[in-house]
């Protein structure tokens, strides 16, 4: 077998019980293409809810999401199975840069975090990952993607303009109210692959009250060409919004770094040596959407769940995926429809979204039993927090810094400063709150 081809598993039809689909085997084409089409379903709410609530275009998104899985793919020399999708965390910095300087500004900030994060890729590959590991234990790093989502809350809550037209929740609360429940029941309904993909069956239930609601406007739809290619726009730069997107930097390594391990542990072999070639391929996918007015891309959640249903890591079926949506993006009609989503069905999926970002953080911290009762880790998150969820806004000349980059930064530098400082006193397990006396003994009143 060559370095880029796979091997046909067993029988080609059936997977054994105890066995996986290696990354480099594969299925009989047939169910390959299944599978791999079944990535696109898995993938479509959530990397499509992103240019939604950004205002970016959903076919140049997908657009941009299939060649970036492509080149993913090939960096990675088919030994990483993956799909790029539309990142969470560049909701809110783009949301910021657009309200501050246009669209084209806030695409010159993806690009200019996928080149961050292709430097960042090309050290770890060279030098390994321990550094990544020693700049963002486990407390920075949920600590880091709690308050990207918490700080959007505000966002899925929506406003109201003069002209009377309004965003999120606010624009229409019974259908967002239907939506949200819609994607909470369906977590629990349903088993197996339709049960994962909660957010999509939700904002589908939502679009259908919506079109009863008389919420839709299909206009756009019908005077749309089935052939075509998606918008483009050309990426300006602006410095004094560059600071928003450097945390989403560290967002993306942490993301990245997780899905190989993630897949090593399901696959059963060593993928460390991936690490750098995951990092800068999407580093590179993100850069690429940045010249064109794409969403910056990230590795998926919703496709490794997709992998353990099934058992078939085979990165033949992320190559029928990226064709796919190639295939799709490349129809104005469709991009339209997406497009016609109503803002309270956004909204619905967004205050469901947002919070399950925020718990994420929780849930790294949950993991990898982070110790609150060291004052070490307790300040460092608590301060940021608070920074992140509020927005504290700093600005320095040109320069902007919110809540996010404010919170990030506040994360990492207290962080290294209270243990640097504690293990020079040796003061570290002392008890600095209530909220931290070991064991848990809160003083009661």
């Amino acid at each position: 077998m060559s370095s880029w081809g796979w091997t046909v598993h067993g029988d080609g039809r059936t997977v054994a019980p105890g066995e996986v689909v290696a990354p480099d085997e594969r299925l009989a084409w047939g169910r390959t293409i299944g599978i791999g089409m079944q990535h696109v379903v898995a993938m479509f709410g959530a990397t499509f809810l992103v240019p939604l609530l950004t205002g970016f275009s959903p076919q140049t998104t997908l657009f941009f999401s299939a060649l970036g899985t492509a080149l993913f793919l090939l960096l990675t020399r088919n030994r990483l199975p993956s799909y790029l999708g539309s990142s969470f965390a560049f909701i809110a910095p783009v949301g910021a840069a657009t309200a501050a300087g246009g669209q084209s500004v806030a695409v010159g900030g993806i690009l200019v975090t996928g080149l961050a994060l292709v430097v960042v890729g090309v050290v770890a590959h060279v030098a390994g990952t321990r550094w990544i590991d020693a700049l963002m234990p486990p407390v920075v790093t949920g600590t880091i993607v709690a308050l990207i989502g918490f700080n959007l809350a505000p966002a899925a809550w929506g406003s109201c303009q003069d002209d009377g037209s309004c965003s999120g929740f606010r624009a229409a609360p019974v259908t967002a109210t239907v939506t949200f429940l819609a994607i909470i029941l369906a977590t629990v309904l349903f088993r197996g692959i339709l049960g994962r993909l909660s957010i999509l069956v939700g904002v589908l239930v939502g679009y259908a009250v919506a079109l009863v609601r008389h919420e839709v406007d299909l206009d756009a739809v019908r005077e749309a060409a089935w052939v075509g290619l998606p918008p483009f726009v050309t990426p300006t730069f602006d410095v004094a919004v560059l600071g928003l997107f450097l945390p989403v930097v560290l967002v993306l390594v942490a993301e990245n770094v997780g899905h190989v391990k993630s897949v090593a542990a399901m696959t059963g072999r060593d993928l460390d040596p991936y690490v750098g070639r995951a990092l800068m391929a999407d580093g590179l996918a993100t850069t690429l959407a940045g010249t064109g007015g794409g969403s910056g891309t990230t590795t998926y959640a919703e496709n490794i769940g997709v992998m353990a249903a099934s058992r078939v890591y085979s990165t033949a079926a992320y190559w029928v995926a990226a064709a796919t949506a190639l295939v799709l993006s490349l129809s104005p009609k469709f991009g339209a429809l997406v497009a016609t989503i109503p803002p309270g069905v956004l909204g619905g999926a967004a205050t469901v979204l947002y919070g399950m970002i925020g718990l994420l953080g929780a849930r790294i911290w949950v993991q990898h039993r982070v110790d609150f009762s060291a004052p070490v880790n307790l300040m460092p998150a608590a301060v940021a927090l608070i920074i992140g969820i509020a927005n504290f806004v700093w600005s320095a000349g040109d320069l902007r810094f919110e809540g996010i980059a404010l919170g990030t930064a506040a994360a990492i530098g207290l962080y290294h400063l209270m243990r640097l400082v504690a293990r020079w006193r040796g003061t570290g397990q002392e008890p600095a709150t209530p909220a931290s006396v070991p064991g848990g003994d809160e003083i009661r009143h």
